[in-house]
């Protein structure tokens, strides 16, 4: 069985990035060396692993990914954190 990771980087200009893969620290070294130019990372370098959780499936992994991509950046700070029981009020929005 093949193991996926969802995972976080924090790049040099404060952003997350996430995204998802076989091999986390393999993938950590290419956004490192800018091996896929033009990506979101690479003018962002260096980056940092801030967070990664395993999956058994892939395909629970792709949903997981999809889902943080469109979190605010304190909602994904909150997770990088810990702060699991902050997860559920990051994701209301407040209207005035």
């Amino acid at each position: 069985m093949l193991l996926s990771y969802v995972y976080i980087l924090e790049c040099s200009d404060g952003t997350y990035y996430t995204g998802v893969t076989e091999n986390v620290y393999k993938r950590l070294d290419e956004h490192q060396d800018g091996k896929h130019f033009g990506s979101y990372t690479f003018s962002r370098r260096p980056v940092q692993l801030v967070y990664f959780f395993q999956f058994m499936d892939i395909e629970l992994a792709i949903v997981f990914e999809k889902k943080i991509k469109k979190w605010s950046q304190a909602k994904k700070l909150a997770l990088i954190e810990g702060r699991f029981e902050d997860l559920p009020n990051l994701a209301k929005k407040k209207f005035k």
